[in-house]
């Protein structure tokens, strides 16, 4: 159970951090209060009672005011947990090498069989074990 909460868990902050990191726009079209469109990569469909432009420049119609609106919601990044590398002091760039230097060579050497006991030979036994505990394998 404490297993599957902290993998929840993981996974809630990992949705929180790239929510807070991400943008997006949204364009919405309302006819009157009743929302026609919504879209979130383009612009919103119009619902095609906008009020149609003059073919001509010489004529001139009174215009009224209409019911359509465009309503935009933006929402900007959090720019505050983006961390530019320009911005490393010095001390930090020494134990990121330090860091670096050491997990390459942790595993050097480990490519030859080491037998670290070739010159010595086992201690002798007095007794035998098995018998002395009465411990027989079948």
């Amino acid at each position: 159970m404490k297993k599957i909460f902290h993998k929840v868990l993981a996974v809630s902050m990992a949705f929180v951090v790239m929510i807070t990191t991400m943008s997006f726009t949204m364009d919405m079209h309302f006819c009157g209060t009743s929302l026609v469109d919504l879209s979130f990569n383009g612009v919103a469909d119009s619902c095609g009672m906008e009020k149609e432009q003059p073919t001509q420049d010489c004529e001139t119609e009174i215009t009224s005011k209409s019911c359509c609106t465009e309503h935009q919601l933006v929402k900007q990044a959090n720019q505050d947990l983006k961390i530019s590398f320009d911005k490393i002091t010095f001390e930090q760039q020494i134990f990121v090498a330090a860091f670096l230097y050491s997990y390459i060579n942790l595993y050097e050497g480990f490519d030859e069989n080491i037998k670290h006991f070739i010159d010595y030979s086992p201690p002798f036994l007095k007794q035998d074990a098995q018998t002395l505990y009465e411990v027989y394998l079948i």
